[in-house]
């Protein structure tokens, strides 16, 4: 069985980049879409992980092929973040979950005392919040999926995620990352042999998973963030507007039309950026786990000395 681990709706909230956050959502995509669409490219299973939020899966509660959902933000120091995928949980577990998103280590054990699938989502990735070498081993240390198939990301993030998932010996998974319907299922993620449902989700337990489709690319990033300001100017011209804010956002969002020549180049140097990024990162990342396990190999040493 196959289904998206990592797709989005309207309810994944602003974008947060600083200057668009009260201009642009994430998503305009309507949870129902998300599911037709996952289900018509052959998802025999769909879930919604929107950021912080189930309200979107709510709406599709109760169908037999659908599992809740959500990618969480764990903040850091300093305003880093580690963003890990949650999967079959409930409006409790969820409440408790937003609650401790800030402390790590009281999430990461609560995951794993409610036995909650969890992957540690995009982790090379440059465009997703700041992080340090010691995130990226507090992340792989508190889940045991990795995301080493993000249908938004070049190839050289995911085999940079997919390396890192051999060397800690964690499971690995895939998802679109899917911001409008046009990328929703292009990766995804197989439980051989599963099913069923429950048997798919068990499968996810134990990390037992092969992530699958296509990596991202500079054409298909370029066509998403151009189909979010289109579904943008569309709501805005839709929309009654229900006082100065909108009409100032609508405003704001016109103005910046003449700009949208400008986007292929910003993500083309977002794609760029992303390429090298990844690989000077993982470097560092390699390194300091041979240190660890250097230290620890001496420890032990010393201990039966």
């Amino acid at each position: 069985m196959r289904c998206d681990l990592h797709v989005h709706s309207r309810y994944s909230g602003p974008v947060t980049v600083p200057g668009l956050r009260h201009l642009l959502h994430e998503c305009y995509s309507e949870p129902l879409a998300v599911y037709d669409t996952a289900r018509r490219r052959g998802m025999d299973l769909v879930t919604l992980t929107d950021h912080d939020s189930i309200e979107g899966a709510l709406q599709l509660r109760g169908r037999p092929d659908f599992f809740m959902g959500e990618e969480v933000t764990v903040v850091l120091p300093a305003s880093r973040e580690l963003h890990v995928g949650v999967f079959d949980l409930d409006e409790a577990q969820h409440a408790q979950i937003a609650r401790r998103r800030f402390d790590p280590e009281s999430l990461f054990a609560y995951l794993a005392e409610e036995r909650l699938p969890a992957c540690l989502n995009h982790p090379f990735s440059a465009l997703t919040g700041r992080r340090e070498i010691e995130d990226l081993h507090r992340g792989l240390h508190g889940v045991a999926l990795l995301e080493s198939r993000n249908g938004m990301l070049p190839r050289v993030n995911n085999d940079c995620a997919r390396r890192a998932g051999a060397l800690r010996g964690r499971g690995l998974a895939g998802g679109s990352d899917a911001h409008t319907l046009a990328t929703v299922g292009r990766a995804f993620t197989i439980a051989p042999g599963a099913r069923s449902r429950e048997e798919y989700l068990r499968a996810l337990r134990r990390a037992a998973t092969i992530p699958a489709g296509r990596s991202g690319s500079y054409a298909r990033l370029t066509g998403d963030i151009l189909r979010i300001v289109a579904g943008a100017l569309r709501e805005g011209a839709t929309v009654r507007p229900a006082g100065a804010g909108d009409l100032l956002r609508r405003a704001a969002l016109l103005a910046a039309v003449p700009l949208l020549p400008f986007v292929p180049l910003a993500t083309l140097a977002q794609s760029l950026k992303e390429r090298f990024w990844a690989a000077a990162v993982f470097a560092r990342w390699r390194k300091s786990l041979e240190g660890r396990e250097e230290r620890v190999r001496r420890l032990g040493l010393e201990m039966s000395a």
